[in-house]
């Protein structure tokens, strides 16, 4: 059967997959609602199909199975929808007044006359073209929301569909299915599959064998690959789609003819297939590495032996021969590789490198992938880091983006002589590429990581691929220095890379006491450690404060040991809402001050501030800028009823806030997940 009503009160939601249970009013009555509701929020006016069913324990509910989106029927219904988060700029009181004012032509006045709604007290001209402009995005989406999921489609896909298409998305999808796989990274192929049969496309389709076959192409960069050996993506392809080798065959002569993929014969006489992005961002990468190192040495160090004895007299630090010959490396060469495992003394040489350099006034710059690396270079050398997507200044650029043709983006030129990365096992080959194009000619590049540690979230493994090249100059250190001997976390470390187990009991005597194995297989307990170490143990141990000091690590978002219900149970014990302060529900997470909170995608434009340290005039400087990055960590200052705003205070100090719209970018970090804490 069929009903309309309101959404009045989300009473669960599950965050993974939108599970909804909801308290649902209709002219007749107010219901309990429940299924699968993705960006249903409180306030939404919706038509659901499905049935009611008498549970056992909950009684009379209605069970959805499909649901859509109407326009709010009444102007209290619309006053609600308007105030409830979803409208850029639009709070509780503003949609009073846009309805006190506009009445029942309040719609059409966001439709086609958005000028008129700075008739409004409080909006402004450029304001009023905002708000139409999100009013009719949010609507246009829910279309696409309701078209996809007639196919079992999820939502999020909706929204890159209208940027993408506007209001034509549903008709493009309909000419061609597979659009989506362009689309979104991630998606399910199977289900745009069956869609594409259910609107009539052939099982031999040269379009759908095609889009298999760069389907099996894309997947393979998940695992990081950036090319598959051919005849695995051939049987990939048949049990995908369930068609001849030949129709394989086919497919590939044609997109080998339209360029999209390129076919490598290598010396094992193994053939493998790229799709043409991937190969000619490696093939970039190549060129431009080589022409670099062949570039005249114009930062050359003369008598660099004599610069050696000044820095290891005023750093009163005796150099091992391996530092000694990697400075002469990065004297003697453009491009120089520095690796090795924790504790070998990588730090030294970049901060000798910086003490060498900056004293005959040449402008050495810091950098690395994320946000927290570079907050750690910082720490350890004295001088500030930058991250990679800050120092090249790649743009607005969607973050799907870089896994399709990113050859025609060009950032910024870095105005350098000496650019040291560090943690370079991180990046993938289009960040490095990124990179590499914005490097003037004579420019010193100085790659520093251990390729033991993660690797890059997206495809290539740039730093181990191009020590296995033999084509840059490269020092590898392998002694641990004795500082760093005395940590059971670095020996460990080296231990597990050698395939050994941990250190005995007896091999730890006077040691540092930074790394316990608590070795357990029973689910429950573990959780109980894991909590009892953050409430308290850890803190009676050594003074660790959860918020200042502890991170908890898990490798996985599901289940009961994953990140999902970590935060959740972390949250209740941690920071629970004892004065009944003001709270906001997004995706199923509950948000309050106190948080700790994780920024989840790049948004370059989100506004923030940062006090100085300084004053000027008498009056303190303050520091403004905008974007927050995938990976920042932050604590929730604030949740704003009025305004619709939480206030977030990261961690390098910048201050930011978000509206509730916008709360989607953001997830609780009191758990991430290891991929995650790549990006810290």
């Amino acid at each position: 059967m069929e009903i309309t009503g309101e959404i009045r009160t989300i009473i669960y939601k599950n965050e993974i997959n939108s599970y909804t249970i909801a308290e649902f009013e209709t002219d007749e009555e107010i219901t309990t609602v429940v299924g699968y509701l993705p960006f249903v929020n409180i306030g939404d006016t919706l038509k659901l199909i499905g049935k009611f069913v008498e549970h056992k324990d909950y009684g009379r509910q209605f069970k959805i199975d499909t649901f859509e989106k109407l326009m709010p029927q009444t102007l209290s219904a619309l006053e609600r929808y308007l105030g409830n988060g979803n409208i850029k700029g639009i709070g509780e009181a503003l949609a009073k007044r846009i309805i006190k004012k506009f009445g029942e032509e309040t719609i059409y006045i966001f439709k086609t006359e958005p000028e008129r709604l700075a008739e409004v007290k409080g909006i402004s001209k450029e304001k009023a073209k905002e708000m139409s402009q999100s009013f009719i995005e949010n609507w246009e989406v829910w279309q696409i929301v309701g078209f996809l999921e007639r196919f079992g489609i999820g939502a999020e896909y909706a929204k890159k569909a209208f940027d993408m298409f506007g209001t034509a998305a549903i008709e493009e999808i309909e000419k061609d299915p597979y659009i989506l796989i362009d689309l979104c990274r991630g998606v399910d192929f199977k289900q745009i599959d069956k869609m594409a049969l259910e609107l009539g496309i052939n099982y031999d389709n040269d379009k759908r064998i095609t889009r298999g076959i760069k389907y099996g192409l894309i997947r393979a960069t998940y695992n990081g690959h950036s090319c598959v050996i051919k005849e695995n993506l051939i049987e990939f392809t048949i049990n995908l789609l369930d068609v001849s080798s030949e129709n394989v065959e086919e497919g590939l002569i044609n997109l080998k003819a339209k360029g999209e993929i390129i076919l490598e014969k290598r010396d094992n006489n193994q053939k493998y297939i790229y799709l043409a992005e991937f190969y000619n961002t490696e093939e970039e990468i190549a060129f431009r590495i080589k022409r670099l190192q062949k570039a005249p040495n114009m930062k050359k160090i003369p008598n660099i032996e004599n610069e050696l004895e000044k820095v290891e007299k005023s750093s009163k630090i005796e150099l091992s021969e391996k530092q000694k010959e990697a400075l002469k490396y990065i004297s003697d060469n453009n491009v120089t590789i520095i690796t090795g495992g924790p504790g070998t003394g990588k730090t030294t040489i970049i901060k000798n490198i910086i003490d060498i350099y900056e004293s005959r006034g040449k402008k050495v710059i810091l950098a690395a992938p994320t946000g927290r690396a570079a907050k750690r270079m910082t720490e350890t050398t004295g001088k500030e880091a930058s991250t990679l997507h800050r120092l090249l200044e790649i743009g607005k650029i969607d973050e799907d983006s870089l896994y399709k043709n990113t050859n025609n983006y060009e950032g910024a030129p870095i105005d350098a002589d000496v650019i040291i990365v560090d943690e370079v096992s991180m990046m993938d080959m289009f960040l490095m590429n990124y990179l590499l194009k914005c490097i003037f000619q004579g420019t010193k590049l100085v790659l520093v990581g251990d390729v033991d540690q993660l690797t890059s979230v997206g495809p290539g493994s740039v730093l181990k691929d191009l020590i296995n090249s033999e084509q840059i100059p490269t020092i590898k250190l392998d002694k641990i220095f004795r500082q760093a001997a005395k940590s059971k976390i670095i020996i460990n470390a080296h231990r597990v890379n050698e395939g050994e187990k941990f250190l005995t009991k007896e091999e730890q005597e006077e040691m540092e006491d930074d790394f316990f194995f608590i070795k357990e297989n029973n689910q429950e307990k573990m959780l109980e450690d894991v909590v009892s170490l953050c409430t308290g143990r850890l803190e009676r141990y050594g003074n660790y404060d959860f918020f200042q000091n502890i991170q908890v690590l898990s490798p996985t978002k599901k289940g009961k040991l994953g990140t999902k219900e970590l935060n959740k149970i972390l949250q209740e014990k941690l920071n629970p809402n004892i004065n009944n302060l003001p709270e906001r529900t997004s995706m199923g997470a509950v948000f309050r001050a106190g948080d700790r909170v994780m920024q989840i995608k790049n948004n370059y434009d989100i506004y923030w501030e940062r006090e100085g340290t300084g004053t000027k005039g008498g009056i303190n400087n303050k520091e403004i800028g905008s974007g927050v990055f995938n990976g920042e960590i932050g604590t929730v200052v604030e949740v704003d009823e009025k305004e619709k705003q939480v206030e977030i205070k990261f961690d390098d100090e910048k201050i930011a806030w978000y509206e509730f719209s916008d709360l989607d970018q953001i997830e609780h970090s009191y758990a991430i997940t290891i991929h995650k804490a790549q990006r810290k």
